[in-house]
């Protein structure tokens, strides 16, 4: 079981799509654990953020350009022996940030109230590391509870490349913000090798992502990889210690919610052998359905399953 390192560079970068053609910039065993450092930018943060900006993310801003999202996404990393139909596990063992500061911004025709905020902002968040809090001079502190808004295996080839803006069967943005440390991601593999790539670090975020953003930030994430050949996934499953977590996404909110709630009554039956009517009731009188974003064109529903059930 070896530890491996990835420190995002512009030679391991895609930023804003995902592709089954990009090579691994990095092969990995199952039972390995990657410490991927990630970052995260937008090219109006260099005059605001100055000397502050690592060099690998001032070169990242002033060289390259996002192509069809805005996510600085870092890999794909290989994991050896694994083939398409298998289920890639994904074990958030830390998630940490990486600098002193993160920003959160909206822009027009975006984010759930583009009506009513049809104007750019970019408002840089100080980061305090030790009280784990986020301040933009708003009066209020947040809470950190770091998670990555955006990660995946890449997606079937026949699709070619897909902007990384929304989710999807590979994962990709998410922005599920029970995704912390000590949650665990089952994601269907679709290549060999899975190519798996993380990014959109957040700082924390409310369910829903109502302006389009978190913290943005750059983030360290401990990551162990294994490979599932047990189980078979269409669209991703998660767990924490106290939770399953079952999905949906659709462009419209309706037919996202009927996703999360499908895959939950199938869970249920594939976990307990519950028939399908007593799934539904359980899902009625246990189960919460929250949004988990509303901005990425494609939403999304997780729906919560209480582990103390059984």
């Amino acid at each position: 079981m070896a530890t491996h390192e990835l420190v995002t560079r512009p030679e391991n970068v895609h930023w804003g799509f995902y592709s089954a053609a990009l090579k691994p910039v990095l092969a990995v065993d199952p039972g390995d654990t990657l410490v991927i450092h990630t970052e995260s930018g937008r090219k109006d943060l260099i005059p605001r953020i100055g000397n502050r900006l690592s060099p690998e993310l001032r070169k990242i801003l002033e060289t390259s350009s996002p192509q069809g999202g805005a996510h600085i996404m870092t890999g794909p990393v290989a994991i050896r022996g694994a083939k398409p139909g298998d289920v890639l596990e994904v074990r958030f063992k830390d998630i940490q940030p990486r600098y002193d500061w993160g920003y959160n911004g909206f822009r027009p025709l975006v984010g759930g109230l583009p009506e009513d905020f049809p104007y750019l902002r970019l408002a840089i968040v100080e980061v305090d590391k030790k009280a784990r809090t986020g301040d933009w001079g708003a009066g209020v502190k947040v809470p950190l509870a770091p998670f990555f808004g955006n990660f995946g295996v890449a997606p079937p080839a026949t699709l070619g490349q897909v902007p990384s803006s929304p989710p999807g069967a590979w994962g990709g943005n998410t922005d599920n913000k029970e995704f912390t440390a000590g949650s665990t991601v089952y994601l269907p593999v679709f290549n060999e090798g899975a190519l798996f790539s993380a990014g959109d670090g957040h700082g924390c975020q409310g369910d829903g992502e109502a302006n389009i953003n978190g913290i943005e930030m750059g983030l360290t994430g401990t990551i162990e990889f294994a490979l599932r050949k047990d189980m078979k996934l269409e669209i991703p499953r998660a767990e924490t210690a106290t939770h399953w977590i079952l999905m949906g996404f659709d462009p419209i909110l309706d037919n996202a919610v009927k996703m999360a709630l499908r895959e939950t009554i199938a869970f249920l039956g594939e976990l307990r052998g519950m028939g399908r009517d007593d799934a539904y009731t359980l899902c009625s009188l246990a189960v919460d359905l929250r949004v988990t974003q509303i901005v990425n064109g494609v939403k999304g529903i997780h729906a919560m399953l209480p582990k103390a059930l059984f």
